[in-house]
């Protein structure tokens, strides 16, 4: 069997139910299989019908839609459709569409009729007990099983299933993909030692060698990729995702501390959890127009029904959706560099509020700035960063992400500055804290950069945590105008509602639960002097500082957790009902047991808000 063929035979069987075959089975497989190439949008298949053949991913995705265009089913590398494997009655209803450029390997259902005479266990799979199974597959729509729950909590470590595969370095070619085929793994990490020095995949193999005609005896170095990205075995599994789909990778070393502890891929992640985020975002990445683009970002409230629906946590529900958000921007700097041509100073885009926080649900107004290299030039440098900064916040705008009505926006003149102007911004508005200036704040000390040079971004927490740590009558300020959000909870543990308007007889999620823990939270964080943004992340670190006592950090924490949740809930019934997402809820929408752990949590806001109030008055 030439090298192709073999890395076939080892994807295939890395996959159920090709794992049930035997090895001869195994082996005369991958020539029997048609490859087939289908480019973004394209119909699957382009002739006959969906059962006429059985459809394995390679790369890409593929949805699955009914009859009346409904949404069935969203599939990615290593998922199987057609045949009797989507299970889904009325085949010819079925329509697959191809939602990026997609290689499938296609097998005849002849064939496949007689593999299954053949193998009892193999034919199983596509018996009429499996009728389920699709409702498994990938899927916005789809209620989520344990597993999609735990992922958003689960950490990495707790998915690796065998030892680490490696080589060194001073291996051949030949022998790597021996050992991968012995090993029935699509990658293989290159060790000195140790020490991780590199990755090799099966992609590689194919690209690197078959496709370049290179010696099999060469060593396996001059193929691998050096240095490789990896995660922590501590880090959470929807990390390890959106990591992949940020650099359009399959295959994850995975560290404890030095040590490697293991290999994660893309079908491993597949297994346990709705990929959904993840095409978003490498759908994002891959996008050449602001059109396109606005096509995918209007896909985010139908995955916020989906974590709704698989009790994500508000922490996670919040990171993911605003790593969303996080690479939209991206993506349109880095089309504003192509338009534009290469930056003629370093800069950084750097998010504020819910964003830098990754705090986002239901998309919202846009808060960001450019901060530049202290060499910028007006006169020189001027239009370049304005037509940067007028492309990213049109951008934005178009997605979705409404300009901010307080204008604290990049492309404001004011909010696109050089390092020093920032520095001398934050020394006043500390230096000098009027009314406007703690608004300022409120906004501004809680930034993230998501773009550019990270040391520019860095110089400038520096300054701010400096010029905060210790001031006790600037806390002592933002102390009082955090007080300046109340929970709506009246004397007698009543809810205080809205009077009149639109919003009649409903009180503010956002504003008047959310907002004042977040308030709370800053003041702690900016008294401690520490540089943690999302919320929850400041809470748990002021603890060791003295700032909050462990109890009532705690009770915060359970406090945001609830309203974040109450929150998300109420949105997701909103979008399914073919509405907007806001935040105003009405009592009457409340369950008995919701109503009353609300007027809790809002009393322990009331309670730590007291508190504050009097460590600052003192």
């Amino acid at each position: 069997m030439d090298i192709e063929l073999m890395e076939i035979r080892d994807f295939l069987a890395d996959h159920h139910p090709f794992d049930q075959l035997t090895e001869k089975a195994l082996s005369e497989l991958p020539a029997k299989l048609q490859i087939r190439y289908f480019r973004r949008d394209a119909a699957v298949p382009d002739t006959g019908r969906l059962p006429d053949h059985l459809y394995l991913i390679r790369t890409g995705a593929v949805e699955l839609r009914g009859a009346d265009g409904e949404l069935l089913a969203r599939l990615g590398e290593g998922d199987l459709f057609g045949y009797r494997a989507s299970h889904i009655d009325e085949h010819s209803e079925i329509q697959g569409i191809a939602i990026e450029d997609t290689l499938v390997y296609q097998l005849a259902a002849g064939e496949l009729d007689r593999m299954c005479s053949q193998n009892s266990q193999f034919a199983f799979f596509f018996g009429s007990a499996k009728k389920g199974r699709l409702r498994d597959a990938i899927s916005f729509t789809a209620q989520a099983d344990q597993n999609q729950i735990n992922i958003m909590t689960t950490p990495i470590r707790e998915l690796l299933r065998r030892r680490p595969i490696s080589i060194p370095a001073s291996a051949s070619i030949m022998e790597t993909a021996r050992v991968m085929s012995e090993e029935r793994v699509s990658s293989i990490l290159i060790c000195g030692g140790e020490r991780l020095l590199g990755i090799v995949t099966d992609r590689d193999l194919r690209s690197r060698v078959v496709a370049k005609g290179l010696d099999h005896n060469l060593p396996v170095s001059q193929i691998m990729t050096e240095t490789p990205s990896t995660l922590d075995s501590s880090d959470f599994a929807f990390e390890a995702q959106l990591h992949m789909a940020r650099y359009n990778i399959h295959h994850l070393p995975v560290m404890d501390g030095d040590r490697v502890a293991g290999m994660l891929t893309a079908t491993d992640l597949a297994k346990h959890q709705t990929t959904s985020a993840v095409y978003l975002v490498s759908d994002i990445y891959k996008q050449k127009s602001i059109q396109r683009m606005r096509e995918v970002s209007a896909k985010i409230p139908e995955l916020l029904v989906s974590l709704a629906a698989a009790d994500a946590t508000a922490m996670s529900a919040g990171h993911i959706i605003t790593s969303i958000t996080d690479a939209i921007t991206t993506r349109l700097l880095q089309l504003a560099e192509e338009q534009l041509g290469p930056p003629p100073v370093p800069y950084a885009w750097v998010a504020a509020g819910s964003q830098a926080r990754e705090e986002q649900t239901a998309k919202s107004d846009q808060d960001n700035c450019l901060v530049l290299d202290d060499a910028y030039d007006p006169a020189r440098h001027g239009e370049y960063f304005k037509a940067l900064a007028t492309f990213v916040c049109d951008g934005l705008d178009s997605c979705g992400y409404i300009y901010c009505p307080g204008e604290m926006m990049a492309i404001t003149d004011q909010w696109r500055q050089p390092l020093r102007t920032w520095k001398n911004y934050f020394s006043k508005w500390i230096d000098q804290p009027e009314p406007k200036a703690l608004m300022l704040t409120c906004v501004f000390f809680d930034l993230r950069c998501i773009y550019g040079d990270q040391q520019l971004f860095r110089q400038l927490r520096e300054h701010m945590l400096n010029k905060t740590r210790g001031n006790r009558i600037f806390l002592a300020l933002m102390a009082g105008n955090a007080l300046s959000h109340q929970p709506p909870l009246g004397f007698f543990r009543n809810f205080v509602l809205i009077k009149g308007g639109e919003h009649d007889h409903t009180f503010d999620l956002k504003h008047n639960g959310i907002v004042p823990i977040v308030d709370l939270a800053r003041v702690y964080t900016l008294a401690a002097g520490s540089d943690a943004v999302n919320t929850l992340d400041r809470l748990d670190l002021v603890v060791s500082g003295g700032e909050i006592s462990r109890d009532g950090a705690h009770d915060l924490h359970d406090a945001l957790e609830f309203i974040s949740d109450l929150r998300i809930q109420h949105q997701a019934r909103q979008i399914r009902a073919g509405g907007k997402a806001d935040n105003f809820m009405s009592p009457e929408a409340l369950s008995h047991f919701e109503r009353s752990h609300l007027k809790d949590a809002f009393s322990v806001v009331r309670t730590m808000q007291n508190v504050l109030q009097q460590r600052y008055q003192r």
